[in-house]
């Protein structure tokens, strides 16, 4: 049952515009009541059976339902009132760009306001509109409805149904094409990648470069160089002839730090060297001439890479299909059939 939100209301500021709301939401259920009413009392059948039990009454409501559009008319009227308002009202607060998207925007209105029996159709969506805005100012919560919940389940339904039959038909024509040799990735090698092969490089060149010279800045090079002097130290005292200069009196602990010392910058240094001297001229030539032929072993790699893709996607395939909302549905019918505890019996 819906309720209304009386501290929203007043915090809204917009306790003239819900109201009206509300009057025109019962004054369109009771349009639409009469609307489906007189249809039905067109029908042979149903105005026979009143006539048959409630005279009186058919008595009464023939010359309504033979001046139907007349009455329509005091009802469209009302809405076209209404309509214009709210049209000053868009107009006054500035809600939209221009003053004239109000009627575009709410179409519906105006459509639903033309008396022909297929239009009277779009007050439906009338109604919608305002518990819309009624639900957007926190007036009422529709949420808290069972018909909203019983909507909303079974649209998630629908739209979970299609979207894993899309995604798993294109998961499927993927794993076909990857099976077959689909030329996608030459294609992408080819058509995408060498054409901006040189801007490629010269990013790459730069990227090098601009490494180079952040090992030697002295605050943001300092861990990658106390990282060269740690391994380059490590290599220099586990190696068996530098260890042997421990040996030599006196001197031999003092020529080792300095040679240890001395590998470190020569290794820091070439390491630099080689980044920020590199140009893409020489990482181009490094493409042609070390990229070229595959091996065997790259090519069966190659081939488990491809099979690494296509299990993973039958995976993501099997994780797609599973109907999650009959999980949801399993648990709900759970919680409502678990049996309530017993409540305590009263101290004596």
């Amino acid at each position: 049952m819906l309720k209304i939100n009386k501290e929203n209301l007043k915090a809204s500021h917009e306790g003239p515009w819900i109201l009206l709301d509300l009057a025109m939401l019962g004054l369109l259920f009771l349009n639409l009541l009469w609307l489906i009413f007189d249809g039905l009392y067109g029908a042979d059948f149903v105005y026979d059976f009143l006539s048959e039990h409630a005279p009186n009454f058919t008595q009464a409501y023939d010359p309504i339902h033979d001046n139907f559009l007349l009455v329509d008319l005091v009802f469209i009227s009302i809405f076209l009132t209404e309509f214009v308002v709210r049209w000053i009202a868009a107009i006054v607060r500035e809600t939209y760009l221009r003053w004239y998207f109000f009627p575009f925007i709410h179409w519906y209105d105006l459509v639903g306001c033309i008396p022909l029996g297929g239009t009277r159709i779009f007050r439906f969506l009338r109604i919608f509109s305002i518990l819309h805005r009624l639900h957007k100012f926190k007036i009422i919560d529709l949420n808290d409805t069972g018909l909203f919940r019983f909507i909303a389940f079974y649209y998630n339904v629908i739209v979970e149904e299609l979207s894993d039959r899309i995604v798993v038909k294109v998961l499927t024509d993927a794993q076909q094409d990857i099976a077959e040799g689909s030329p996608l990735i030459d294609d992408i090698t080819h058509q995408v990648l060498l054409p901006r092969r040189p801007i490629l490089t010269h990013w790459a060149a730069s990227t090098m470069n601009h490494i180079g010279e952040s090992i030697l800045h002295p605050e943001h090079g300092k861990v990658i160089r106390e990282h060269v002097l740690s391994s380059v130290g490590k290599a220099v005292r586990g190696n068996n002839q530098i260890s042997t200069l421990k040996l030599v009196p006196v001197v031999g602990s003092t020529i080792e730090r300095t040679l240890e010392t001395a590998v470190t910058d020569i290794v820091t240094q070439s390491v630099i060297n080689l980044l920020s001297d590199l140009t893409p001229q020489q990482i181009e030539q490094f493409m042609d001439n070390g990229l070229k032929q595959e091996s065997v072993e790259e090519l069966m790699l190659d081939k488990e890479v491809l099979l690494v893709v296509n299990e993973a996607l039958e995976l993501v395939k099997n994780y797609v299909g599973e109907q999650k909302w009959k999980t949801e549905l399993a648990a709900r019918r759970a919680a409502h059939n678990a049996p309530v505890a017993p409540s305590e019996p009263p101290p004596l």
